[in-house]
């Protein structure tokens, strides 16, 4: 009953830890549509719908947040191929910078499906307000939070990758770093070897 559903909510908010709560917010906005379809009074059923609203909202919000951060991201990531392009040398190891440049786009635009998310937020706040088929709203409800859950999953998928690939640019530009130093010092060994034998050279003659 009311106890086992609680006892729900409390673990998922355990292990949501610093996450977006979408699964609480999803639990939440189904409980009170519940609690509208069986409202008894009419100031009762206002409440309840006003409080589906307000969890529209603050999942609208959370979604915006979320797609903030992938399109700083993807300018992260632009910015990481400017710096490669201006590197003249090491024409293989720029190559390989690229392809992983290329596979992180790829994870990136699998991540851009949840832009599609807030434009479904919106449909069913439409839909809400002109009082539709309840249990067919409750269905695209239903719908919406394994959507959420999926969305959650490719999120967590592509930081990962993300993280994997900043180190991975990391290493390589500290790679190019103790290249470039290796033929500078190659370039002056040589310098002062060629000093060396002209000074030679030149006391022989005398």
């Amino acid at each position: 009953g009311n106890f086992s559903s609680d006892e729900v909510i409390r673990k998922r908010l355990l292990i949501d830890g610093d996450g977006a709560g979408d699964d609480r917010r999803i639990n939440l906005l189904v409980k009170s549509f519940i609690k509208w379809c069986n409202s008894g009074s009419q100031e009762e059923g206002y409440l309840q719908y006003q409080r589906m609203l307000s969890t529209l909202s603050q999942c609208e919000f959370s979604m915006g947040k979320t797609l903030l951060v992938y399109d700083m991201n993807l300018r992260e990531m632009e910015n990481y191929e400017k710096i490669y392009k201006d590197i003249g040398k090491h024409e293989k190891i720029i190559a390989a910078a690229h392809e992983k440049i290329s596979e992180c786009k790829k994870q990136i635009l699998q991540a851009k499906r949840i832009r599609k998310n807030r434009q479904e937020y919106d449909a069913l706040a439409k839909v809400i307000q002109h009082h539709p088929d309840r249990h067919e709203t409750l269905k695209q409800l239903e719908a919406l939070g394994k959507e959420l859950q999926n969305l959650s999953h490719i999120k967590e998928n592509v930081e990962d990758k993300l993280e994997l690939r900043r180190k991975q640019f990391h290493v390589l530009l500290s790679t190019i770093h103790e290249l470039q130093q290796t033929l500078e010092n190659d370039e002056k060994l040589s310098e002062a070897e060629e000093s060396q034998e002209t000074q030679m050279e030149a006391e022989a003659k005398q």
